[in-house]
């Protein structure tokens, strides 16, 4: 499969992804008050399994480990924690924070669920 079919399909995956992510990051940020990188951080939490399961079967039809799994989540993780820290530090708009960690996650999260997670050689 081409690279511009794995990318649509990671696009799909990522639709659905985005909106739990979404719905996660305002509900902790607006109704309890909790910090853009603690809500942005359990937003990714909540969407990462789904996301890493179904990039593993449909996006690049790839076996499921627990290994994979730590190294995606890890690095996605330290990711969505660092928009998290600089959309409170620079004090932007939840929305903002938002979506650079969704425009972060696209093209970087690809790649390296492409090239790394997802490669052949990993276990």
């Amino acid at each position: 499969m081409s690279t511009r079919h794995h990318f649509a399909r990671y696009c799909a995956v990522g639709v659905a992804n985005t909106a739990f992510h979404g719905v996660v990051f305002f509900a902790l940020h607006s109704l309890w008050g909790a910090s853009q990188a603690s809500s942005n951080l359990a937003g990714f939490m909540a969407a990462v399994t789904l996301s890493f399961c179904l990039n593993a079967r449909f996006t690049f039809d790839s076996y499921r480990s627990w290994r994979r799994y730590c190294v995606y989540v890890g690095f996605m993780g330290c990711a969505s924690v660092g928009v998290g820290v600089l959309g409170d530090e620079l004090a932007w708009s939840p929305v903002v924070t938002l979506i650079g960690f969704c425009a972060f996650s696209l093209i970087i999260g690809f790649l390296f669920s492409r090239y790394v997670v997802f490669a052949r050689g990993l276990s």
